[in-house]
């Protein structure tokens, strides 16, 4: 298994259930008031050049729950924003901290700092993979549906950070997956490409949201416009104003759809708050989960 996780492809099935098992069993103990010190005298040091609430105060909680400590970082602290090269921050990084929680624009950046450092760099979001917040959906579909390879999700929405991992999540875990995304707004074409090539079940890509859903067991979605594409905004909503998940939308579905929303939402744009504070919406659990999902990856990467 890598000492880092830097996107889903770098694992097999086995290993991925292993975080979901884990944080499942973490869960379960913290609610019967088991008290965790697995990571006493364990520190990471978090980079976020990104700003976050939920990714952020998860990986925190998480780390403080299991006795460690946290050094949080902005873009602006660190020798980043003064061009130091990546190879350098990651073998001086490795000296002071136990892992690296980095969330970032290019993939490229967590690559090399992997490639440099002796301590686990783990992926927090990068404009290309998003691994740790789909281990924490998949969590949670678990918790509502059972096993997830006997499921069809569903994803409608821009083809972004998001619907890449969910299309390499699909090729691991063995779902189908429907991907409803606007013509010229498709997921990475080289990610499909290798994914479809180890998959067991369809990959698809279609333009009607409803084709999409007909017979998924959850849809998930995404806000339209991720950070840095704010300059998109007025013409992204009108592109993807067919793909909102709206109750119209659930109407067209199998009855007990379960929908997933990663957040923050933009009530009234990729989502209605009718569909948001429904009974079929579990993104309030999927984000409680990302803490205990972020508390199984830190413990199996800092004891490893």
């Amino acid at each position: 298994m890598s000492n880092h996780l830097l996107r889903l492809w770098d694992f097999n099935k086995e290993q991925l259930l292993s975080y979901i098992e884990r944080a499942l069993q973490l869960k379960k103990e913290a609610r019967e008031g088991v008290r965790h010190q697995q990571l006493a005298g364990k520190v990471i040091g978090m980079i976020f050049e990104k700003p976050s609430t939920r990714t952020r105060v998860s990986f925190e909680a998480a780390m403080y729950r299991l006795g460690g400590q946290v050094i949080y970082m902005s873009g602006r602290d660190t020798q980043l924003a003064r061009n130091e090269p990546l190879k350098d921050m990651g073998r001086v990084m490795a000296r002071y901290v136990d892992g690296v929680v980095v969330r970032t624009f290019g993939q490229e950046v967590v690559e090399e700092l992997g490639r440099y450092s002796d301590v686990p760099v783990i992926n927090a979001l990068t404009d290309l993979y998003h691994p740790c917040q789909i281990l924490s959906d998949i969590m949670t579909v678990i918790e509502v549906k059972g096993e997830v390879e006997k499921l069809h999700i569903a994803w409608v929405g821009d083809g972004n950070n998001m619907a890449n991992t969910w299309i390499e999540a699909s090729s691991r875990f063995g779902f189908e997956l429907t991907l409803a995304c606007p013509e010229g707004y498709d997921p990475d074409a080289g990610i499909l490409d290798a994914a479809r090539k180890q998959a067991v079940k369809p990959i698809s890509i279609v333009r009607d949201p409803v084709e999409a859903v007909a017979e998924a067991d959850v849809v998930s979605c995404d806000v339209w416009a991720s950070m840095g594409q704010e300059a998109e905004q007025d013409e992204r909503l009108a592109i993807f104003q067919p793909y909102q998940v709206n109750e119209k939308l659930l109407g067209a579905a199998k009855p007990g759809i379960t929908v997933l929303h990663c957040l923050p939402a933009h009530r009234g744009e990729e989502i209605t708050d009718s569909v948001l504070e429904g009974p079929q919406c579990v993104a309030f659990d999927q984000a409680e989960n990302k803490m205990h999902i972020h508390k199984a990856i830190l413990e199996k990467h800092l004891l490893a």
